[in-house]
């Protein structure tokens, strides 16, 4: 893509991570991020001037990231034994760490996806809108969204638990896809009850497991 979005992370470094490592991120202001092969020209005119952009590596469509989500990535080197080749079983063992976290802090009836894509197709281009491997579901709706990246070097796995829902997205679209805005209708935290949503994100990236950096994009 040639249309000047900066990426997401200088994803050069993160190749260099010799250890599994956990980031913490918080995005400073309401931000849109596209997927790897998305065109700028999805966006309306407008919103390409007015909202912060960057680019991610990895699957998925677009999604809106907002300063109080519980966003974590974690790189994986290929010689740690969490890594796996199989890109399905990576995407399902993240959503268990989730699963598990989210458990732990009192939310009951969580369900992890472990089968393929889901969701109408003329939605894909917005991440939350279906539904993917590894992804965390609570009576039939998404909690966390779950994507990847793949080198010879590791694995990036990103995933986040929104804060606020996603129906802004429809309005943000250079030609928003037919059918009901309700495909977008996923939980939020607050859906959730959690007594410290951040102490989940603590539990998720807490050493001696991961090394843990704490991120703030100011868009």
């Amino acid at each position: 893509m040639n249309d000047d979005i900066d990426e997401l992370y200088d994803y050069d470094v993160l190749r260099r991570l010799s250890r599994p490592t956990a980031l913490v991120v918080h995005v400073a202001r309401p931000t849109l991020v596209l997927g790897s092969s998305q065109g700028i020209d999805i966006l309306a005119p407008d919103v390409r001037e007015s909202w912060p952009l960057r680019r991610r590596r990895g699957g998925g469509g677009v999604v809106l990231l907002q300063p109080d989500d519980l966003w974590i990535d974690w790189w994986i080197p290929a010689d740690n034994p969490r890594w796996t080749p199989d890109t399905r079983l990576a995407a399902i063992a993240a959503g268990r760490w989730w699963c598990d976290a989210l458990t732990d802090a009192g939310v009951e009836g969580l369900e992890v996806h472990e089968g393929g894509v889901e969701g109408d197709p003329a939605w894909r281009a917005v991440c939350f809108a279906g539904l993917g491997p590894g992804e965390v579901t609570l009576g039939g709706r998404k909690v966390v969204g779950v994507t990847q990246w793949r080198v010879r070097e590791g694995t990036f796995l990103s995933t986040v638990l929104h804060a606020r829902a996603s129906d802004p997205l429809v309005s943000v679209l250079a030609d928003a896809p037919p059918g009901p805005a309700e495909v977008l209708g996923h939980l939020v935290v607050s859906d959730l009850d959690l007594d410290d949503p951040e102490a989940v994100v603590g539990t998720l990236s807490s050493p001696p497991q991961w090394e843990r950096r704490v991120l703030l994009l100011d868009s």
